[in-house]
């Protein structure tokens, strides 16, 4: 249910809705008790966020580790998760994604009251079928786009940041009030959010990572390769690529500007070396490969991967750590370079 009261209203051309400050609803979560489950990246700055809102009462879910310990050292209430969960009325789900499912089955689905909500801060565990949620809940999605440290800086800055939203299943008959309650408490209607379905949100989130994300990364990898082989130093390499903030205007020349109307903005020797080897790369058919990705994404096979990956001890995980061992040249070229700037 949408109140009415909220600006609801598609931009032209589009039917996807940015929600903002002005429709949080004033004193939506007035009585509710709120938990907030993981004291992790994400879990602490939002605690802190809520917190330095003004919300009360809040507790911390967690097992005893030193998560707890700083929950506790920052002045939190901490019980266990199923405890949590059986005295609150909203829920912030703030666990690892492949964590989720043997949690939400033995301690938060058994414990959620009717007419309670809980907020999930990516939708992996829901788009996959990894969690059946009770019929009686408000199930709903706040997936930040970006980290904890960040949300937290950007929220004491009075600054905001992007959020996918959606209500998943309404229950209560105040789904929406509640979630834009706390996004408008955590920082995040300072900056917008964009309603996306839990599943939408989750493709997404996985099929850039796997793409884009792959992709720069082999590239710089290869890059830095192939240029130490000609003798050009790591250091330099390194720093031409990322190490020297230009990569950085150029993100934000996308954002401000677009994406094509940011290149105005570069040389010609830059357009043109980017023209020539930009054909050549779509020659090489990326698109299939990339489509081949959303498809495994979409039909399930990555999360059934990613969950035999958890259950096995995340060996793959072990592998891309070793990737980036001491020894690793362009982490020396990197350490190299942190020193030079140090010492000037």
């Amino acid at each position: 249910m949408v109140d009415e009261t909220m600006n609801t209203t598609p931009q032209p051309g589009s039917s996807t809705r940015l929600f903002t400050a002005k429709d949080a609803i004033p004193g939506a979560l007035d009585g509710e008790r709120i938990a907030v489950l993981g004291y992790g990246n994400l879990g602490r700055s939002f605690a802190l966020n809520l917190r330095d809102s003004g919300i009360s009462p809040l507790v911390i879910g967690n097992i005893e580790d030193d998560y707890a310990a700083q929950a506790r050292s920052d002045g939190f209430s901490v019980m266990p998760i199923a405890e949590a969960i059986a005295t609150c009325d909203v829920a912030l789900i703030l666990l690892p994604d492949e964590v989720i499912p043997d949690v939400f089955a033995t301690e938060v689905a058994p414990k959620a009251a009717t007419g309670s909500a809980l907020i999930f801060a990516s939708g992996y565990a829901l788009a996959y079928g990894l969690i059946s949620p009770p019929p009686g809940v408000d199930v709903l999605l706040m997936a930040p786009r970006m980290g904890g440290e960040v949300i937290r800086q950007r929220f004491l800055n009075r600054r905001g940041y992007f959020a996918y939203v959606s209500v998943e299943q309404e229950a209560s008959g105040r789904a929406w009030p509640r979630l834009l309650g706390v996004a408008e408490a955590v920082g995040i209607l300072r900056g917008g959010a964009l309603e996306l379905s839990a599943r939408v949100e989750a493709d997404l989130d996985l099929f850039i990572e796997q793409t884009m994300g792959a992709t720069l990364g082999v590239a710089i990898m290869n890059a830095f390769a192939v240029g130490l082989e000609a003798g050009i130093p790591g250091e330099a390499l390194v720093m031409e690529m990322y190490m020297d903030g230009e990569m950085e205007t150029v993100w934000r020349g996308f954002r401000e500007r677009g994406f094509f109307g940011s290149s105005e903005f570069h040389g010609p020797t830059a357009l043109y070396g980017g023209l020539i080897r930009t054909m050549q790369l779509t020659q090489a058919d990326l698109a299939s490969m990339f489509r081949d990705i959303l498809r495994e994404i979409q039909d399930g096979t990555f999360a059934r991967e990613f969950q035999a990956e958890e259950a096995a001890g995340y060996p793959m995980l072990a592998q891309a750590r070793e990737m980036g061992s001491q020894d690793n040249p362009m982490v020396l070229a990197e350490a190299r370079v942190r020193e030079l700037i140090r010492g000037s």
